[in-house]
């Protein structure tokens, strides 16, 4: 990993449910991060998380590029589901220096943050999301609708060929990559996860308040995010310290 990339991550149950069937990995080693939300019912939604994320790893340590790392992956959930039904949604980036590349199927997200706001950098694969894009919704009315849980595209389907979203990136010196499940992201909306990078001291503390806070909201699924980011220069971070919250948290590294 690259010395001036750092991040964190972390994974719960939750307030609700009794185990979690989300995955996380952490390849620094590779420049790769991904979050994967099991579908299908305990155990069932355990196993094709798990076999997502060491197959993407597996694949992405053999050369592949991350989409083909991510078709490998579907491949291998269908293989693991023999017609169980069990799947799992997914969203990974590999870096190169400051570049990445990311990838994602369902409704997993990838946000970049700076001191300037919040973007979102993938479209979710979800039947609220293309009843928005059609202007049958708004974004609000999504975030309570009854089948806001429906993804129309997620690793592990056999009814029709996996459809990977794809976008590359920069991050600049003082930027992070938020990687998560919808644990996070349907309990706390967009101004609220960057509201809480404001007020974060290290990137360990920012993703541990993330999930507090969303438990706090109702917990209701699962709860996972990764958190990365380009290390501020030492000149900046001294320049910064007292009105950066990028300089403070960015003091967090693990390697």
């Amino acid at each position: 990993m690259p010395e001036s990339l750092v991040y964190a991550a972390q994974s719960i149950t939750g307030c609700v449910r009794a185990h979690n069937e989300d995955a996380l990995l952490c390849a620094p080693d590779l420049g790769l991060w991904a979050v994967a939300d099991g579908m299908g019912g305990h155990q069932r939604g355990e196993v094709a998380s798990a076999v997502a994320v060491a197959t993407l790893r597996d694949a992405v340590a053999a050369g592949q590029d991350l989409e083909a790392a991510v078709q490998a992956a579907h491949r291998a959930v269908v293989t693991e589901a023999s017609g169980s039904g069990m799947g799992t949604t997914l969203v990974a980036a590999r870096f190169a220096g400051a570049g990445f590349d990311l990838a994602w199927a369902g409704d997993s997200r990838a946000y970049q943050v700076g001191a300037d706001g919040i973007t979102r950098l993938s479209h979710d694969h979800s039947l609220v999301q293309a009843l928005v894009d059609a202007g049958e919704l708004t974004p609000q009315q999504a975030r309570r609708h009854p089948r806001r849980n429906v993804v129309t595209q997620c690793l592990g389907q056999v009814h029709q060929a996996l459809e990977v979203g794809r976008v590359q990136g920069t991050l600049a010196p003082g930027e992070l990559l938020l990687l998560c499940s919808d644990g996070l992201t349907g309990e706390l909306d967009d101004d609220l996860i960057q509201a809480q990078c404001a007020t974060a001291e290290t990137l360990e503390d920012l993703v541990a308040q993330l999930l507090a806070q969303a438990c706090d909201a109702g917990g209701r699924d699962n709860i996972s995010c990764i958190v990365i980011g380009m290390a501020l220069p030492e000149t900046t971070l001294a320049a910064n310290r007292s009105n950066s919250f990028l300089s403070r948290l960015l003091k967090s590294r693990r390697p």
